[in-house]
């Protein structure tokens, strides 16, 4: 009987020890997990505070266009004074700082017929080039259902404007929030819209420089040859928003 119960002891007390190693090895996987994420976190920098317009500036100038103002925690180009195909005292603007290899991820919604765009790899320089476009690739941001641009092949939303059209199509109608990603890394261009991936290609190759000398850019200087830049949000003239912008350089 008595070896009965130390037997019953020592397998309860095996038992005890397995079970704290289980508990201890899950909170160390807990742990790291935290750690990773946190890290990971830690790796995303936000571009857009969700209250002011710091860290962007109009392109060429030293601070961000009246018509740009902060919207219900949304970055809003009013484009109710117009001014030819922009808008008075709004015109695109810019990060503080370039960025080469990234992943981009915003939300972005558009009046209906609006118009507008990310730019991305600008070279700001007013000396020798006008327009954020003059040297930067966009991602194109447009109300397809209303927007004469939509009835252009490759000038959807989605597209890289003028280059490669997207595919699926998933934007959402004007007035409703799309989440995209622009990512970039070592020449490898992906483009995400509303959790699908919408496009893919390959910049700087021989097939590149032959889709940009088939465009309306084969004229501008050095275009698409650009390895860093800044980002830039288009002002094209028409109502548009845009929040939850961060990125990450990879």
């Amino acid at each position: 009987m008595k070896k009965h119960i130390l037997s019953v002891l020592a397998l309860a007390a095996l038992f005890s020890c397995q079970s704290g190693n289980t508990e201890n090895e899950a909170a160390a996987t807990e742990a790291e997990t935290t750690e990773n994420s946190a890290t990971d976190n830690e790796e995303w920098v936000s571009l857009f505070d969700g209250e002011t317009t710091n860290g962007w500036h109009t392109y060429g100038k030293d601070s961000v266009g009246r018509a740009w103002v902060v919207d219900d925690g949304a970055l809003h180009l009013d484009a109710s004074n117009k001014k030819d195909w922009q808008t008075s005292d709004g015109g695109d603007i810019v990060t503080e700082e370039t960025y080469d290899n990234f992943h981009l991820q915003l939300e972005w919604k558009v009046a209906k017929n609006g118009n507008s765009g990310i730019i991305f790899y600008v070279q700001e320089d007013t000396a020798q080039y006008d327009y954020t476009w003059n040297t930067g690739l966009e991602m194109q941001v447009l109300d397809n259902e209303g927007h004469p641009d939509a009835k252009i092949h490759k000038h959807r939303a989605g597209d890289l404007y003028d280059l490669i059209a997207s595919s699926p199509e998933t934007v959402k109608p004007a007035g409703e929030w799309n989440q995209v990603e622009i990512i970039s890394n070592n020449g490898q261009l992906v483009f995400h819209q509303n959790g699908q991936k919408v496009l893919e290609t390959t910049l700087w190759d021989d097939n590149w420089r032959e889709l940009v000398a088939n465009s309306k850019f084969a004229d501008m200087p050095n275009w698409g040859t650009f390895r860093s830049g800044k980002i830039a949000l288009q002002d094209h003239g028409d109502n548009v928003w845009y929040r939850n912008i961060r990125i990450k350089r990879l």
